[in-house]
């Protein structure tokens, strides 16, 4: 039950190197001393969160992206009357390495309007099923971002993959219209690093591979629904987690719902 002061969601998304996603509200809670195995990254909707890391004190205005490395204690209390409302992304070693953890230490608070952008739009992402390949795209090019800051004079990306990378990700999204595949399963088949492979998609073809996916999907949809199928059938038998998860991308790109595209003409 959820009580006037707390009002907390938690679960545990179908995306490599999320260990959780955690949303709360809360107007007195304090956190006491604590650590985490997993890298906490940060960003806080209303109020403002007051903590210590490495007996140093930090805080987190609602413009501000914070990430606390793992096995470094730190605290947490709110800032203003009102509390705070804040969701986290924890992030196991494969996104962020622990020789990161120095300069997290030494800035874990970072105001960069686009990297919190990003971290709002992969939460919205996480919350739906069925978009898992949106997700670890977002995610990788967060983490693209987050060591930008944390290591900026070794930054340097390496040369961005020719456009034969790109149409070897197009074929390999075509075979796998139905399945699907994950970003570090495509990385490892075409050669790439994934962030580096999102990147060379959409340069190439002008649409981020996960759209370009559930656009082929909403294509095939298209002609079985107008072939009298239902939109509950369709959905799986293209590629679509449910059926709401097709009638979301549908009106998405085709402007009207499944069912209203495919009713009988008088």
């Amino acid at each position: 039950m959820v009580s006037r002061q707390h009002d907390v969601r938690a679960w545990r998304p179908r995306v490599p190197g999320v260990a959780e996603v955690f949303h709360a509200h809360f107007t007195e809670h304090a956190y006491p001393m604590h650590v985490h195995d997993e890298w906490t990254l940060l960003i806080v909707d209303n109020g403002a969160v007051r903590y210590d890391l490495n007996r140093r004190e930090c805080g987190t205005p609602h413009d501000t992206v914070s990430l606390l490395p793992p096995q470094v204690p730190h605290n947490g209390s709110p800032a203003t009357p009102h509390g705070f409302r804040k969701r986290v992304l924890y992030l196991d070693l494969s996104q962020l390495d622990e020789d990161l953890i120095g300069p997290a230490v030494d800035h874990p608070d970072m105001v960069d309007p686009l990297l919190r952008r990003r971290i709002a739009q992969l939460h919205a992402v996480l919350e739906r099923r069925g978009d898992e390949l949106e997700a670890e795209s977002r995610l990788a090019l967060i983490g693209e971002r987050l060591r930008g800051h944390l290591r900026p004079r070794l930054a340097v990306s390496p040369p961005a993959p020719g456009p034969g990378v790109a149409h070897s990700l197009r074929e390999l999204l075509d075979e796998r219209l139905l399945h699907g595949v994950t970003l570090d399963d495509a990385a490892k088949q075409v050669h790439a690093h994934p962030t580096h492979l999102v990147r060379a998609f959409s340069a190439a073809f002008g649409i981020a591979p996960h759209r370009y996916l559930m656009s082929r999907r909403v294509d095939r949809a298209r002609r079985l629904l107008l072939d009298g199928r239902p939109p509950a059938d369709v959905a799986t038998e293209v590629g679509f987690y449910d059926q709401s998860h097709l009638t979301r991308h549908f009106k998405r790109f085709v402007g009207v719902t499944p069912g209203r595209y495919a009713r009988p003409v008088r």
